[in-house]
């Protein structure tokens, strides 16, 4: 008889306590499956299971021994990514049933490491504009956050510790907020795109959806092959700039209060907290954003556009039909304007190990095909940097709150040990 809850392990603890013999891989497998048996109607976090595959996998990896980073770990892949061996349909009719010939750069770096591929969890249409079914598992009436909806509400739940997201606009940070997990977006692209459905080549990343800091350092490093990044907590307090960004206007109470909060808590933890005003020059970065956004997915676009145009939303063919119509000139202009402001940004960072931020406007809205919340994300996706989520706070409908912390670019290993010193602070002020 396996262990009960022991789906509840993050992938770190689950890798050392299979190769312990603590569990076996099929175990900690199962235990995910029947999580996901449980609560897959409610949550509706997944396109394709593998679920005999990934048995027999998991088999074969207690039977192996591997020393892999991830042996015997499941992982969740999001419906854009490329996997040879699971559909790959983008949360498009398009692409229904659709198996890729290979797999994605990031699947099979996963899968040197390892890890079981367990499935496809549910995107928007392109990881656009148009919600899929999947639901906030803290409370069903609420959206979990796009677009990487279906990861982060597999991992909140306990269905799988870890899964893949991409980010493009706030596709990782919004659902790792709304979800109350931790979101990893990295500095741009250090993790491999290649496999991933192109929307803007300028701007796309990957995420991580995890359930610790370490988890997060784990499985990048897993998808690197080396032992790039680190995520022990700072050895001393961190220093930390309180930057409400530009949009803070749009913070909503919940927001505020959690960033009040926040504060204190780091304050009182010994931490050196800060404000940090942006200059006036980063305030048109946002409308950069979305010019480059929309001009680029247009053309990453262009096939479904031109040939499939009736299996697309309309609000997805808006989007490209702007995207199309965006002059040339426009485009360009943006382009200068977020590179000057990413060379303006990393003076700013010099002083500090992070930058504290909202990582949404609020709590989860109720309903699942809403507009997303935009403003507190896309801000640093423009800029090339390093962003994480924390949960730990939670608002007025007791619905998670998540902080935002921001690195300089390049400087991934220097963010995760500041978050990793925050997030023990957070745990240790819920035992007080």
């Amino acid at each position: 008889m396996k262990p009960v809850g022991i789906n509840r392990h993050d992938a770190g603890t689950a890798r050392r306590m299979i190769a312990e013999g603590s569990f076996t891989a099929t175990d900690y497998l199962r235990a995910c499956l029947d999580r996901i048996a449980e609560r897959e109607a409610d949550v509706g976090a997944w396109t394709y299971l593998a679920k005999e595959a990934v048995l027999a996998q998991a088999a074969k990896a207690d039977a192996s021994q591997g020393e892999g980073a991830l042996h015997g770990v499941p992982i969740a892949i999001k419906d854009i990514i490329d996997t040879h061996d699971m559909p790959t349909e983008h949360g498009s009719p398009i692409y229904k049933g659709i198996i890729p010939s290979s797999d994605a750069a990031c699947v099979a770096m996963l899968r040197r490491s390892g890890a079981i591929i367990l499935g496809k969890t549910v995107t928007p249409e392109f990881a656009a504009v148009t919600p899929g079914r999947t639901a906030n598992p803290h409370n069903t009436r609420h959206t979990p956050g796009g677009s990487s909806s279906g990861s982060a509400a597999a991992v909140a739940d306990f269905m799988v510790p870890a899964a893949i997201g991409t980010q493009t606009v706030g596709s990782t940070i919004r659902p790792a907020s709304y979800c109350g997990v931790v979101g990893f977006m990295p500095s741009h692209q250090i993790l491999p795109v290649q496999g991933v459905k192109v929307q803007a080549g300028s701007l796309d990343n990957l995420g991580i959806l995890t359930r610790s800091v370490a988890d997060v350092a784990l499985v990048a490093n897993a998808i690197l092959g080396c032992d790039a990044l680190h995520a022990e907590p700072t050895t001393h307090p961190p220093r930390i700039g309180f930057c409400p960004s530009p949009h803070w206007p749009q913070a909503q109470a919940a927001t505020r209060q959690v960033m009040e909060d926040a504060i204190a808590l780091l304050r009182g933890a010994g931490a050196t907290v800060e404000t940090v005003e942006l200059p006036a020059s980063f305030d048109a970065a946002l409308d950069a954003h979305w010019t480059i956004l929309a001009f680029e997915f247009a053309r990453a676009m262009a096939y479904e556009f031109y040939n499939h145009a009736d299996e697309l939303s309309p609000r997805l063919a808006g989007l490209l039909e702007r995207g199309f119509a965006t002059p040339f000139a426009e485009y360009a202009a943006a382009c200068a304007l977020v590179v000057a402001r990413r060379r303006e940004f990393g003076p700013i960072m010099a002083g500090y190990d992070a930058l504290l931020t909202p990582a949404a406007a609020g709590e989860a809205p109720e309903g699942l095909t809403g507009p997303s919340d935009l403003l507190f994300q896309r801000f640093w996706t423009v800029l090339h940097v390093p962003a994480i989520t924390l949960p730990g706070f939670v608002g007025p409908q007791h619905l998670p709150v998540g902080i935002q912390l921001i690195g300089a670019h390049l400087e991934d290993t220097r963010l995760l040990r500041a978050a990793a010193w925050v997030e023990r602070a957070i745990q240790a002020s819920k035992h007080l």
